[in-house]
């Protein structure tokens, strides 16, 4: 299944980076939240996504939009990769890939590399925007930009 622009995103937990379980149902839908799926810490355009995520974090915050990042690392690549680059926002583990097949989130490269995908969920709980694109820097530009318009 892979979720659309109008869709309601489906309830899921994970381990945060701190190693407290992370419930949707917390956050989605009770404000407007950015959730981003990268391929792994620390890597160059999974580096750049989040720091421009950090760069313009107050936007957001004073938007009150919460970020959220899932990856497939686990909790101390996570701990490392928030402390190396003071990232402000959750990072969640999805060792097995069960929320990145939850959302429908395709793979890269013939399947060896995990896709980077971008959904902006209203107070709802519904996805508004899906942005598809390898280039980190480009999924906080735009985000930006559907918030300011």
């Amino acid at each position: 299944m892979t979720l659309k622009v109008g869709d309601r995103v489906p309830e899921f937990s994970a381990v945060d980076a701190t190693g407290k379980l992370f419930e949707s149902q917390s956050h989605i839908g009770k404000k407007v939240v950015i959730i981003y799926f990268y391929p792994k810490d620390d890597t160059p355009q999974c580096t750049a996504q989040a720091c421009g995520f950090r760069d313009h974090f107050s936007e957001f915050q004073n938007l009150d939009i919460e970020i959220i990042g899932i990856s497939a690392d686990d909790e101390s690549s996570h701990q490392k990769f928030i402390q190396k680059y003071n990232l402000p926002f959750v990072l969640l583990s999805d060792p097995d890939n069960a929320i990145r097949n939850l959302f429908g989130v395709p793979s890269r490269l013939f399947g060896l590399l995990a896709g980077r995908v971008t959904y902006l969920v209203d107070k709802d709980g519904i996805i508004q925007e899906i942005f598809d694109n390898w280039i980190g820097k480009k999924h906080v530009a735009r985000m930006l930009d559907k918030m300011i318009k």
